[in-house]
């Protein structure tokens, strides 16, 4: 048995959504299975740390596939020889995108499809290389993963697939989120707001993430509330380097804000466990990995209401409407001021993020890729 498995987001340098979700999966896809032949496409030269058993054979396929002209030489070329050549049953794509050009069977996870819904969002090239192709790669796949069934609901629905065809599995979180002792808290605080605490924000500095509106809404709970002195923390770099995502930031709150940039993942579970509140309020999301990391953390969560959020946060977060800055603002004086919701939510947090697992996703992730070989 042979399963090949796009890695081009396996980076040594940084890892983002896409690559964290690959690595996670095909991890415990490779360690679970020795008996497979495991064969992970490239982009690049790749780090040794990403062959991660006896079992895998790592393939660079070039070009380097960052740009819609090159997405398509990549999948549609480079891929569509890899597979001639190494002849696997299933090719597993973690990213959404597929090969258009060849009949092996092709499982791709499609985590959401903003970019129906929102264009407005995304840079034109992207946006409508994606629009573009994402519904022939809906219906090219022989079988589809999500992340939530939001997703599951909205790709059948915008695409007419069948939902059969669709399997919606939860993603997990990294065991390095956990609850953080007292004194470690502290020192994180003084490294990052001078020993204070504060609301965090983690995720792309993209439009729908909604960071503009999370900080009127903080300017308007300081303006309002002066005796608050609780800052906030953006960890988070920009999505598409190509564009500009300019934020308002007031004299009234400019002090109190903390970008950090792109951070490791050890330290984005101290500085997720050491927040005094996580405040997530994009308007559109596949699922929201950094929802079950603070969940993991005990952090207490405000979340937005909209698409998938509510699914995964459940009763371990309060909610706001993410087109209302009154609304956000007054969900953050509420955690602000009742210390008992804040030890509420946390405890909740705790309960809920036992249903969230990274094993668990790669087990049923295997079962859909089995199935569709078992097909053949």
């Amino acid at each position: 048995m042979r399963v090949a498995i796009n890695t081009r987001f396996l980076l040594p340098t940084k890892m983002e959504g896409f690559g964290w979700y690959a690595y996670e999966i095909s991890k415990r896809l490779v360690e679970n299975h020795p008996d497979v032949d495991f064969v992970f496409f490239f982009d690049r030269p790749y780090d040794q740390k990403f062959v991660f058993g006896a079992n895998v054979t790592p393939v660079v396929l070039y070009p380097q596939a960052r740009h819609p002209i090159l997405f398509k030489i990549w999948f549609d070329f480079s891929i569509k020889r890899a597979l001639r050549k190494y002849k696997p049953d299933v090719f597993f794509s973690p990213d959404g995108y597929l090969c258009l050009k060849t009949n092996v069977p092709q499982v791709p996870v499609i985590h959401d499809v903003n970019f129906e819904h929102h264009p407005e969002d995304l840079p034109k090239t992207a946006r409508n290389y994606l629009q573009k192709y994402f519904p022939k790669f809906a219906r090219k796949a022989s079988q589809i993963i999500t992340v939530s069934n939001y997703s599951k609901s909205d790709i059948s629905a915008t695409y007419g697939i069948d939902t059969s065809k669709i399997h919606a599995i939860w993603n997990g979180a990294s065991e390095v989120f956990r609850p953080l002792e007292k004194k470690e808290q502290e020192s994180i605080r003084r490294q990052y707001t001078d020993g204070k605490d504060y609301f965090l924000f983690v995720g792309a500095l993209h439009p729908r993430k909604n960071l503009k509106r999370l900080l009127k809404a903080y300017e308007g709970l300081i303006t309002n509330n002066p005796s608050i002195d609780t800052q906030l923390v953006i960890v988070g770099e920009e999505l598409w380097k190509n564009t500009s995502f300019d934020l308002e930031i007031s004299d009234v709150i400019k002090s109190r804000i903390h970008f950090t940039g792109h951070v490791k993942l050890e330290e984005l579970a101290k500085i997720m466990g050491s927040a005094f509140a996580f405040t997530f309020v994009p308007y559109f999301e596949g699922f929201g990995i950094p929802i079950v990391e603070a969940m993991k953390c005990g952090t207490p969560i405000l979340s937005g209401n909209l698409t998938s959020l509510p699914e995964v946060a459940g009763d371990a977060a309060i909610y706001c409407d993410p087109f209302d800055i009154k609304d956000i603002q007054q969900k953050l004086l509420q955690l602000s001021t009742d210390a008992s919701l804040r030890t509420s939510l946390s405890k909740k947090s705790l309960e809920r993020s036992k249903l969230f697992s990274w094993d668990i996703a790669a087990k049923n992730v295997w079962n859909v890729l089995l199935k569709e070989i078992e097909n053949i």
